[in-house]
C-alpha cells in the first residue's frame, strides 16, 4: 500500500523536517502516528496524501512512484484516499449533509443513495439532529465529526487522519476510533496520528513514532530502519 525508502523532506529551502524515513504499510493494515510536537507527523502525512513530493528518496503509493506521476494522474489516486485533516477544511455555505456528500457526487452516486447513506452515517456519529446545519453554526467537535464522516463515506483504500479526536470528549472519541476499526476490517488501510495514549492503548495497533523528522519502530509496526 505505502512503502518509503530514505525518504526527506524539506519546505522550499529551508531545512529537512523528515530525514531518511523507511517503512513499508501492507494493505489492511492500522497504525497509530505518534511523536512530540513538532515532530514531523504532518509532513509525513502530507506525502502520503499526495500533496508534497518528498525532496528525495522513493515513495510508492498503490504500486506508483509519485516522483514520475503525471500531474493529471494524482486526482485518481486521491480519490482512493480518505483524509480527516486538523482544520476540518468544511464548507461553509453547505450543510453538514451535503458537505458529507460531496465525495460520493464527485463519484457518481445516485441522489437517494447519497441521501440515504449520509444521513445514517451522520447519525452514527451523533449528528441525526444537524443534518441540514452549517458548520459555522456548530462546535469544533461537532465539525470535527463532520470532517470524519466525509471522509470515510467512500469506504476509501487508504485513511489519514491527524489527530481526529482531538476535539471530542472520549466517548465521542471511543467511538470514532471503532468507526475506523470497522473500516479497517473492511480492508481500508488506516494511519492515524494522535496524542491520545488511551486510545492507543486501549486499541493495540502498532504505532510509528517521529522523532525529530526520524521514524523509530514500536512494538510490531512494519518499519524497516
Amino acid at each position: 500500500m505505502i512503502r518509503f525508502e530514505n525518504v526527506g523532506m524539506r519546505y522550499g529551502t529551508g531545512p529537512e523536517v523528515l530525514r531518511d524515513i523507511s517503512f513499508t504499510l501492507q494493505p489492511g493494515s492500522f497504525h497509530f502516528l505518534t511523536g512530540s510536537s513538532g515532530a514531523g507527523k504532518s509532513s509525513l502525512l502530507r506525502l502520503m496524501y499526495l500533496a508534497q513530493r518528498p525532496s528525495r528518496g522513493l515513495v510508492t503509493m498503490f504500486g506508483r512512484d509519485i516522483a514520475t506521476l503525471a500531474r493529471e494522474e494524482l486526482p485518481a489516486l486521491r480519490r482512493r484516499i480518505g483524509v480527516v485533516f486538523q482544520n476540518f477544511r468544511l464548507l461553509d455555505h453547505l450543510s453538514a449533509l451535503d458537505n458529507v456528500a460531496l465525495p460520493l457526487r464527485v463519484a457518481g452516486a445516485r441522489e437517494q443513495e447519497i441521501r440515504d447513506h449520509v444521513a445514517e452515517l451522520l447519525r452514527w456519529v451523533g449528528l441525526g439532529e444537524h443534518l441540514q446545519d452549517r458548520p459555522p453554526t456548530l462546535s469544533g467537535g461537532q465539525q470535527q465529526r463532520i470532517a470524519i464522516a466525509r471522509a470515510v463515506i467512500t469506504r476509501p483504500s487508504l485513511l489519514l487522519a491527524d489527530e481526529p479526536t482531538g476535539n471530542v470528549d472520549d466517548r465521542i472519541g471511543m467511538r470514532l476510533l471503532h468507526l475506523f476499526d470497522e473500516l479497517n476490517k473492511l480492508g481500508t488501510t488506516v494511519v492515524i496520528a494522535t496524542h491520545n495514549e488511551a486510545l492507543i492503548e486501549r486499541f493495540g495497533h502498532p504505532r510509528l513514532v517521529l522523532d525529530n523528522g526520524q521514524l523509530t519502530r514500536i512494538a510490531s509496526a512494519t518499519v524497516s530502519a
